[in-house]
């Protein structure tokens, strides 16, 4: 049997890659290295992004920037054990959508008035991203979400646009799971009620 070449010929072992730091990390470590955070805006301005221009359209680039401003200048305070980054991020998006709610409300129920196609009245599966974002563009559909008062809005959103769950949007609005149940249920009821069925296209979707 050959035998292997000497220790001195064979090749160095290598180590494996270090793990890309977590969300959390990247955050403690911006601290004192500020050029870290410019990371998690590339991991997730696009998902703020999308969950902003359904919200509220054009004014999504603007408030964008302005979230992951605000997000860069709280870092400090930011706790990994309170809420994770990105229902952290989509909570301080959705707060600065409050200040847009007139435009939001527009944008609502300027698409009532051009929507043309009619609803689909079972619940979302599938992709849901896109399909979701089809029937929010539906009549009378977008009626009922201008509608909606603007906490409930908010959580109904948050749970179909940015795909957060219930502990989630707790976290990222700073109120108590059985809140979230609440306001949910409201939101799918009157929902419900502007389709006149017994489905709201706002249903469990994962």
């Amino acid at each position: 049997m050959a035998e292997g070449p000497p220790d001195a010929e064979r090749p160095p072992l290598r180590s494996a890659p270090a793990p890309a730091p977590t969300d959390a990390e990247l955050i403690e470590r911006s601290v004192l290295e500020p050029e870290r955070f410019a990371v998690l805006f590339d991991r997730h301005a696009a998902g703020v992004h999308r969950y902003l221009g359904r919200r509220v359209g054009e004014l999504a680039d603007d408030l964008l920037s302005e979230t992951f401003l605000i997000a860069f200048r709280r870092r400090a305070s930011y706790r990994a054990d309170h809420v994770d980054v990105r229902p952290w991020l989509l909570g301080i998006a959705t707060n600065l959508v409050h200040g847009h709610v007139r435009s939001e409300r527009r944008r609502y129920r300027l698409l009532a008035r051009t929507a043309a196609e009619p609803v689909s009245t079972g619940p979302i599966s599938g992709d849901s991203d896109d399909r979701l974002t089809a029937h929010a563009l539906r009549r009378p559909l977008a009626d009922a979400l201008a509608g909606l008062k603007v906490r409930d809005r908010d959580v109904l959103l948050l749970f179909a646009y940015g795909q957060l769950s219930y502990e989630e949007i707790a976290a990222a609005l700073d109120i108590p799971v059985g809140t979230v149940r609440s306001r949910l249920n409201r939101a799918r009821r009157q929902t419900r009620a502007a389709l006149g069925t017994t489905t709201s296209p706002f249903e469990e979707i994962r």
